[in-house]
């Protein structure tokens, strides 16, 4: 698939989802096509310097006149919001685990009083970041999110679950107990219920696909918008390719 034809499957499917959007009197684009733009800059990876010479050099055809650079990082950060239409609904078993992303090399810890990320054990290594958390449906789409420094317990992020009290039985690892746990919480031993693998599958998708082991944000809003572009992403994709495994072919065509 051309990255051409590919941006644009994106765009319609994003515009179809978010239906008419009132845009600012003074904005250049309209927010389907600002939200496009996210769900590309989380499909690329790495830094948005080099993200926004690849978008103004190959595609500004695509999006008419795009802001400079530093306007766009914040407008893709008050559109955040958006990206919740793209959550997927529940279904009777889901499962939560969580991933560590790196924001700087250990030596570099507490360099700076303003840094973003924590030390905290994560993935089973240490690491200086932030810890991610999906909650997952059986298809593998991501329903919740939430994230925290990567020295927060698992288990502060149990309310995602409990949410879903009476609507889903969510399925998690060891490292989210002991302790009290909401009603609809099954905690699983290593080799037990095969179904947690679906979201494995998905973190280690949007690891190898998306690079996110590793965030070069500095302001926590603008870590955060990027993590909830990832999520929409990750649903986008499995929509228009109706397989998670075809992921890659998505990020190989960019």
């Amino acid at each position: 698939m051309a990255t051409a034809d590919l941006i644009v499957r994106l765009f319609c499917w994003v515009d179809d989802r978010l239906g008419p959007e009132p845009r600012h009197i003074q904005a250049r684009l309209w927010p389907s096509e600002l939200v496009t733009i996210g769900l590309l800059f989380a499909l690329k990876g790495g830094s948005f310097r080099a993200f926004y010479r690849w978008l103004e050099r190959d595609h500004t055809a695509l999006f008419g006149e795009l802001p400079e650079r530093t306007r766009l990082l914040r407008l893709l950060a008050v559109h955040r919001r958006l990206t919740d239409r793209f959550l997927a609904d529940p279904t009777f078993f889901t499962v939560i685990d969580t991933y560590g992303i790196q924001t700087l090399h250990p030596w570099r810890y507490k360099r700076s009083p303003r840094q973003l990320g924590v030390k905290g054990w994560c993935n089973h290594r240490w690491i200086v970041g932030l810890k991610l958390c999906w909650l997952v449906n059986d298809r593998g789409e991501v329903v919740a999110w939430s994230w925290g420094g990567a020295n927060m317990n698992d288990r502060r992020f149990l309310p995602l679950a409990a949410a879903l009290d009476g609507r889903s039985i969510t399925l998690a690892d060891q490292g989210f107990g002991p302790g009290a746990l909401p009603p609809n919480v099954k905690i699983c031993r290593r080799g037990r219920w095969n179904e947690r693998m679906v979201v494995e599958t998905a973190l280690s998708l949007v690891h190898r696909v998306c690079g996110l082991n590793y965030l070069g944000h500095r302001v926590a809003r603008y870590a955060e918008a990027h993590l909830a572009y990832v999520a929409a992403l990750f649903n986008a994709l499995l929509h228009l390719n109706d397989s998670p495994g075809d992921l890659a072919i998505a990020r190989y065509s960019l």
